[in-house]
């Protein structure tokens, strides 16, 4: 049965780092604060998320998974929040977005 759960453990784990790169890559290339602030929005709930999960499963269910959930709990909550606040201040500091495609280069 440990064998499963470190098995498990690993596959979210993995996905949450997937997850979190990802989304780096993600904030590094994107052309405006719009579009990278749903790049670190997806590595917030999704990455965070599985990470989360992925250690609930090494830790004896009890006080410490409770933590973890009231971890994730907030990131789901706040991640949102913060990216609506930031966008909204961009849209009232008359940020405009990028409209043009990116020229590429041969």
């Amino acid at each position: 049965m440990e064998v499963v759960l470190d098995v498990l453990s690993w596959v979210f784990i993995s996905g949450g780092l997937f997850f979190v790169v990802v989304g780096a890559v993600g904030v590094l290339r994107m052309p405006d604060i719009y579009t990278r602030l749903h790049a670190a929005g997806m590595t917030d709930t999704m990455g965070a998320g599985l990470i989360l999960l992925g250690l609930a499963f090494q830790v004896d269910f009890g006080l410490t998974t409770a933590r973890l959930f009231l971890v994730y709990v907030f990131l789901f909550v706040t991640s949102p929040v913060s990216s609506h606040a930031l966008a909204r201040s961009a849209l009232i500091g008359k940020v405009e977005p990028v409209r043009t495609a990116p020229k590429e280069t041969p």
